[in-house]
């Protein structure tokens, strides 16, 4: 990387090619890099969360995943994925709750108008 402040998607896509090749401590530290630059990026939030739920580490996951669903409560995917979360970490009411939110964007609804 040259001498320049790299951009939130920079560090982004760079982060996502460590996923790729199985390098989750390095991606998370990217990650991180990403939501402290930008705390309203969805995308890094959601990844963080991921990558973290990979890594093992279920209840900083939890929280990666429940700033994604507050960004953008209306993305299935970001629902998906913290249901996924909860489930890992035993907490089944969440998970059922969080399944559910996701249920409603797949039929067509909003969790959020």
């Amino acid at each position: 990387m040259s001498d320049t402040p790299a951009t939130v998607e920079e560090l982004y896509d760079e982060a996502s090619g460590h996923v790729a090749l199985g390098e989750l401590p390095e991606a998370i530290a990217l990650y991180r890099r990403c939501v402290a630059l930008d705390p309203n990026h969805f995308e890094s939030w959601h990844a963080l969360g991921m990558a973290l739920l990979r890594h093992g580490e279920v209840k900083e996951a939890i929280g990666a995943g429940l700033m994604a669903t507050t960004l953008q409560p209306n993305d299935l995917l970001a629902w998906t994925a913290l249901s996924q979360m909860y489930v890992t970490n035993k907490q089944i009411a969440e998970a059922e709750d969080a399944k559910g939110k996701a249920r409603i964007l797949s039929l067509g609804g909003k969790v959020v108008k």
